[in-house]
């Protein structure tokens, strides 16, 4: 059975919600709607779901690879981090991990989802 990858954009430049989001701490790698990060609510949304490959690709830039590391430590599904050269948005960010997520794969696996690293609560009714 074919697997889906789930693809998280954690890119972005930090400038939208300043001043509380900065270019070195951005909203995705912020606690603004819980005690975690956007980032770690988006991944934490992935745990237990249902036909996803082992590893989650988490699509991020160079300059936040660190925090995005740190804040991802022990996650499920296992986050496997993709550094982009420059920010180019959407469509380059899951370009880049379809092109990965296709070389790695041991078997078969289907174009996958992306998301970005947003806080979003899902109702047990809207599933």
């Amino acid at each position: 059975m074919d697997k889906i990858q789930a693809v998280i954009m954690a890119g972005g430049s930090g400038s939208r919600l300043w001043p509380v989001s900065r270019s070195m701490y951005p909203k995705q790698l912020l606690p603004l709607m819980s005690e975690r990060t956007m980032l770690q609510d988006t991944i934490a949304r992935l745990d237990g779901l249902e036909g996803l490959a082992a590893e989650c690709i988490v699509v991020c830039s160079e300059a936040h690879r660190f925090l995005v590391a740190e804040q991802l430590a022990g996650a499920a599904p296992r986050p496997r981090l993709l550094l982009e050269p420059s920010g180019r948005n959407t469509a380059p960010a899951l370009a880049l991990a379809a092109l990965h997520a296709m070389a790695q794969a041991d078997e078969p696996t289907a174009p996958g989802t992306g998301t970005p690293a947003i806080s979003r609560k899902v109702s047990a009714q809207s599933r």
